[in-house]
C-alpha cells in the first residue's frame, strides 16, 4: 500500500522514497529564502539542493505583484498557480514535498498552496534542507527542467479556507485570530519590516517557532494539540467566534501554525492571507499597541 504524507514527511522517509518506481510519483520544491536578501535563497539552492528539487521564490512564485492596498505576499490567481505545479510536474497522483532551509517558516506558504488548489497530499520536509545535510543525503546542483505544455495541477474549486481583510474586519468578533509573530511585532515593541507596530484587536500570540523543538523539528501531535486547544479555549471563553483564522507579517508563516494544527488533529482553520501588512494599509482599522 503507498504512503501518503499530508503534513510532515522525515529525511528518513524522504530518502527512502527516492528513486523507487513502485511509490507515487515524487515532486520535490525547494523554498530557501531570505526576506532580506532576496536572492539568497536561490543562490543557495543553485549551491546545491535535494535531487531532482525545483525552486520556488517567495516573491516570484509564491506571491503576486504588491498592489497598493494589498499585503507583502498577496495571492497569485489560482489558475496561475496551478499552471506553475504543473510545471513543476505535479499531477494528482504526486507526493509533493517542500522545505526551506530548517525551520519550515516559507516552505509552509508552499504546503498551504498546494492545498489551496486542492492537492492535499503535499508534506514538509521536518529539518528542512539543514536536516537532509546532517543525515548524510545527497545533494546535487543539476537543475531539472521545468514541463513543457503542462496540465494545471490541484482540483478547481477545492481549497484550503482564506479570510480577506474586509471579512476579518467584519467578522471580528466573531473570529479566534492567532498571529504567528514574535513576541516583539506583536506587542508593538519592534517592527523590523512593516510601517506600523503592534496587532489587530483581539488577537492571541502564537510565534510560530514555538511549534518547533530545539532541533528545529516539529514538536509531537499531542503537544501542539494541547498548547492550540489552549489558545482556541482562550479565545473562546473571551466571547470569541468558533472559526480561527492565522495572521502574520505577509501570510506566510501564518501556515506554519496552521500546519501544525494539522499535525495537532485540529483541522479547518483559516489563514488571513493579507496579514497586518495590509491590516495596516488602512488607518481607519484599529491597532493595538503594548503602550495601550
Amino acid at each position: 500500500m503507498k504512503q501518503d504524507f499530508e503534513t510532515l514527511i522525515s529525511v528518513e522517509d524522504l530518502h527512502a522514497r527516492i528513486d523507487r518506481p513502485d511509490v507515487r510519483p515524487l515532486v520535490l520544491v525547494d523554498c530557501r529564502f531570505n526576506l532580506m536578501r532576496t536572492g539568497a535563497g536561490r543562490a543557495d539552492y543553485k549551491d546545491g539542493h535535494l535531487p531532482g528539487a525545483y525552486y520556488a521564490h517567495l516573491d516570484e512564485d509564491l506571491a503576486a505583484p504588491v498592489l497598493h492596498d494589498s499585503g507583502r505576499h498577496p495571492l497569485p490567481e489560482q489558475d496561475v498557480f496551478r499552471l506553475l505545479a504543473g510545471r513543476w510536474g505535479v499531477i494528482p497522483e504526486s507526493q509533493v514535498v517542500v522545505y526551506d532551509q530548517d525551520s519550515g517558516a516559507v516552505a509552509a506558504r508552499l504546503w498551504w498552496m498546494m492545498r489551496w488548489i486542492g492537492h492535499k497530499r503535499v508534506a514538509l520536509l521536518d529539518g528542512g534542507f539543514r536536516a537532509w545535510v546532517e543525515g548524510g543525503f545527497p545533494v546535487t546542483t543539476e537543475i531539472p527542467e521545468l514541463v513543457v505544455n503542462p496540465q494545471p495541477s490541484g482540483v478547481p474549486g477545492e481549497h484550503a479556507g482564506w479570510c480577506s481583510t474586509t471579512q476579518l474586519f467584519q467578522e471580528l468578533d466573531n473570529i479566534c485570530l492567532l498571529d504567528a509573530r514574535s513576541a516583539e511585532r506583536f506587542k508593538g515593541q519592534s517592527e523590523p519590516i512593516d510601517a506600523m507596530a503592534g496587532h489587530v484587536p483581539g488577537a492571541l500570540n502564537r510565534p510560530f517557532s514555538e511549534n518547533l523543538d530545539e532541533s528545529g523539528r516539529f514538536l509531537g501531535a499531542a503537544e501542539l494539540q494541547e498548547q492550540f486547544l489552549q489558545l482556541v479555549e482562550m479565545l473562546h471563553g473571551a466571547g470569541g467566534g468558533t472559526r480561527t483564522v492565522h495572521m502574520c507579517g505577509s501570510g506566510v508563516t501564518a501556515c506554519h501554525n496552521i500546519l501544525a494544527m494539522e499535525i495537532a488533529g485540529l483541522a479547518g482553520s483559516d489563514l488571513y492571507v493579507g496579514s497586518w501588512s495590509e491590516w495596516i494599509r488602512d488607518p481607519a482599522r484599529p491597532v493595538v499597541s503594548e503602550d495601550e
